[in-house]
């Protein structure tokens, strides 16, 4: 299966639904597994664009990760792979995203108001 890489300079992603484990199965619970045996963990993020357009991604990585919902996160090494499978006659399809882990992003500090400039003028 082709893995694309994602160009994540152009996208700000917010945690929108807290990591859990990823199923094998709905019917037996089983929890799905990479091949150096750790659990994978799925991680709803919402992907905005400069343009205001915005989507929202499950993102698939090994290991809990430390994450919150409503913060802003990166998630490392994200990767693009489009699946297809048929279950019960009909055809399904689409694309699913893995990253090595999610990490918080850099924290963006809030512009000095001009009334604490003024302040620090005066003082």
């Amino acid at each position: 299966m082709r893995s694309i890489p994602v160009d994540l300079s152009a996208l700000t992603f917010i945690c929108v639904s807290a990591p859990r484990p990823k199923l094998v199965s709905q019917e037996t619970g089983e929890v799905k597994v990479d091949r150096d045996g750790k659990t994978v963990f799925t991680v709803g993020l919402s992907a905005a664009d400069a343009t205001g357009r915005v989507d929202l991604v499950n993102v698939s990585v090994p290991g809990d990760q430390e994450v919150s919902i409503g913060q802003i996160v990166t998630p490392v090494g994200l990767v693009a792979f489009p699946w297809d499978q048929v279950i019960g006659g009909q055809q399904r399809w689409g694309i699913a995203y893995r990253a090595s882990r999610i990490e918080l992003a850099a924290p963006v500090s809030a512009p000095e108001s001009s009334a604490a400039s003024v302040a620090a003028d005066v003082a």
